[in-house]
């Protein structure tokens, strides 16, 4: 892991082990280095991976499963607290061999082979996420 200063805030670049968990080892990442509030981006090659999405309709969640290696297209997400704990809401675009791209929420089974990231710490008041009404869902 390497730390810099940009215009005051805090960035962290580290590289999860191949085999990790990509969202348990961010996660781990941010509350190892005391990081509430953030944001978030990766890059990389994952063995398997996974996108979940939500059904408005049904007020649902599901998950597309991936048993390949495919590339990290784009991880980007922020860092909140939800229910006391830090919370990763990251959104992944993984593309396979013929450059199809499948996207949606980053989810447990996205297994790294490579995947390098940076994390921007912000300081204040952390977002803590909560029921909302409207949409059913925790955010802040």
């Amino acid at each position: 892991m390497k730390s810099f200063s940009f215009n005051g805030r805090r960035v962290l670049l580290g590289r999860l082990e191949m085999g990790d968990d990509i969202l348990h080892g961010l996660t781990e990442f941010c509350v190892q280095h005391e990081v509430n509030a953030g944001s978030i981006q990766a890059l990389g090659v994952v063995q398997r991976g996974a996108v979940g999405y939500y059904d408005q309709e049904t007020a649902s969640r599901g998950e597309i499963r991936f048993d390949e290696g495919m590339e990290i297209a784009s991880l980007v997400g922020n860092i909140s607290r939800k229910e006391g704990e830090v919370f990763l809401h990251c959104h992944i675009t993984l593309a396979d061999r013929k450059g199809r791209c499948f996207g949606g929420h980053l989810v447990e089974g996205n297994v790294a082979f490579v995947c390098e990231f940076s994390i921007t710490a912000l300081e204040g008041p952390v977002p803590e996420r909560t029921h909302d009404e409207a949409t059913g869902l925790m955010i802040w």
